[in-house]
């Protein structure tokens, strides 16, 4: 299936002609979309310990809950669906923001991705649709509308309590690197950043930055895929701190009011920032990190090989 996938991408990349539709941006990363289990438990999670606002939802027919927002910044969120099934994959989908949804499309689709026939406005008023990439992540492109709820509500929903106002990046697994690289930097314009390992006889990860603004994916790349319900600390999302003993002083005062009972250690990661992991109520990953080094230096980036053999750097 990837095969097909990366040789379909890779002869529609060859045969685009000099007039092909040029990429419009992609400015930013929206959302994350999680599915949840006890939706009481995770409100708890994302607004009385991590201090976020939940400025609007949507309900189905029968009056349950649909979707919930749980607001970031005025261009980034959380998304909160009630699970499809128990022990499932939490990760529904990411979203990249575009300043031109329907060109976006036009370009894609020239690029032999499968798009909609058209596009639509979602029912808070902000054009949207989804992609897949070659793991068969959901991708949603969308753009804000300006009578949008999004863009109407700026400014609001934004208390001081946020344990951060920025999310820096999110984490997806990836098992082919090239068909992502394909795909993401071949399609889509992102270009890599950073690479860092645990192990220095395999690459554990790779950061890909998006082409118009500062924001990246950070592809997870394993050997054995870990099974549905084990891939939260894989699936993640990071939310930038400028001083994460205050970050951790500040949730160990909040952890007694949600019952939050998990160790809350400050760690220095690889790429030599100081970072704080806290689990939402079904285990997907919020990873609290410093935007600086410990030392002002970059950390090297990785030379060991990636974990499958298609994926070998080539010269």
């Amino acid at each position: 299936m990837k095969l097909a996938f990366v040789t379909t991408l890779f002869a529609s990349l060859s045969l685009l002609a000099a007039d092909e539709p040029k990429r419009p941006h992609i400015i930013g990363l929206s959302h994350i979309a999680l599915y949840v289990h006890d939706l009481d438990k995770s409100r708890a999670f994302y607004k009385d310990f991590l201090g976020f606002d939940e400025p609007y939802s949507l309900t189905n027919k029968d009056g349950t809950l649909h979707l919930t927002w749980i607001k970031i910044n005025d261009r980034q969120s959380i998304e909160l669906f009630h699970e499809p099934e128990t022990n499932s994959d939490r990760l529904y989908h990411v979203a990249l923001e575009t300043g031109d949804a329907i060109g976006m499309r036009d370009y894609l689709a020239a690029h032999g991705v499968k798009v909609p026939e058209k596009v639509g406005k979602g029912k808070i008023g902000n054009l949207n649709y989804f992609i897949k990439d070659p793991d068969g992540h959901i991708v949603e492109i969308v753009q804000y509308a300006p009578d949008g709820w999004t863009m109407l509500n700026q400014g609001k929903f934004l208390p001081d309590t946020r344990i951060s106002t920025n999310m820096p990046h999110m984490g997806i697994l990836v098992g082919d690197l090239d068909a992502a690289k394909l795909f993401y930097e071949g399609v889509l314009g992102f270009h890599e950043i950073w690479r860092g390992t645990k192990n220095p006889a395999v690459l554990s990860w790779v950061h890909e930055q998006i082409p118009d603004g500062k924001g990246f994916l950070e592809f997870m790349l394993y050997s054995e895929l870990p099974d549905a319900d084990k891939r939260g600390k894989q699936h993640h999302f990071c939310l930038g701190v400028p001083d994460i003993e205050k970050a951790k002083a500040i949730l160990e005062q909040r952890a007694v009011r949600i019952g939050y009972t998990k160790p809350l250690e400050i760690q220095t990661g690889i790429n030599r920032k100081r970072q704080l992991n806290v689990y939402d109520p079904d285990g997907t990953r919020v990873e609290l990190m410093e935007p600086q080094t410990v030392n002002g230096i970059p950390a090297p980036p990785s030379t060991a090989p990636p974990p499958h053999p298609s994926s070998q750097p080539k010269n």
